[in-house]
């Protein structure tokens, strides 16, 4: 039988090689399902400390997560993309094609950043199998991650130093049907840990922590 060779996008002469171990078998060594949890929302909105606190409650039930952040990726991988809307597009589809790795990997990966476009979030969710991402909305009004605002970007954006700044200057658009809608006003604001919990029940609820 000839060998199928592909072209995609601007690769050509290549071919998928399959694996003799199975993501199932990844699955059924791991004692979990991997998915893609797609945490989402305004810069200063919790998205990371979130990331952090569901991956500690995770790992403490023996259950294996890697968190891809949106500023640590662009430490290395994406070191080369600005914040201009095309280079976002690009930032948001290399993290959604890693983290689709490390799903098929078996491993329950945790994909914390702001991603501001529908349809980006929409791209990732359709490279994945059905009900293997799971997007998280940090459904935090621009007020208060302002008045938080951790890094000074705020600050910056409001004297003009930062152009296209999420919230300010560019639209953040908010999910219109995702799986979690984590809510927080300005009197109040669960903590980490139990806004953790919410998304760790979910996962029980739709069977990602057992092979």
């Amino acid at each position: 039988m000839a060998l199928k060779i592909s072209t995609v996008g601007n690769s050509t002469n290549i071919k998928w090689h399959s694996c003799s171990v199975s993501k199932l078998e990844r699955q059924e060594l791991l004692q979990q399902k991997g998915c893609v949890i797609w945490i989402t929302g305004l810069s200063g909105s919790g998205k990371s400390t979130l990331a952090c606190a569901l991956s500690r409650s995770l790992h403490s039930r023996g259950k294996l997560t890697y968190v891809l952040d949106g500023d640590n990726v662009r430490h290395g991988l994406n070191s080369d993309l600005s914040f201009k809307a095309e280079d976002r597009a690009e930032n948001i589809r290399r993290i959604g094609e890693v983290a689709k790795l490390f799903a098929d990997a078996g491993v329950i990966c945790i994909a914390s950043l702001i991603s501001p476009y529908r349809r980006d979030r929409e791209a990732c969710r359709a490279i994945l199998p059905e009900g293997d991402f799971i997007e998280v909305f940090m459904d935090v009004p621009l007020q208060v991650c302002e008045a938080r605002d951790p890094k000074g970007l705020y600050k910056l954006a409001r004297a003009g130093k930062i152009k296209g700044f999420t919230g300010i200057d560019d639209p953040y658009e908010p999910p219109l049907d995702c799986e979690i809608v984590l809510q927080q006003k300005e009197s109040e604001c669960a903590s980490p840990c139990e806004m953790a919990e919410e998304v760790i029940c979910f996962l029980e609820e739709k069977g990602y922590l057992k092979a």
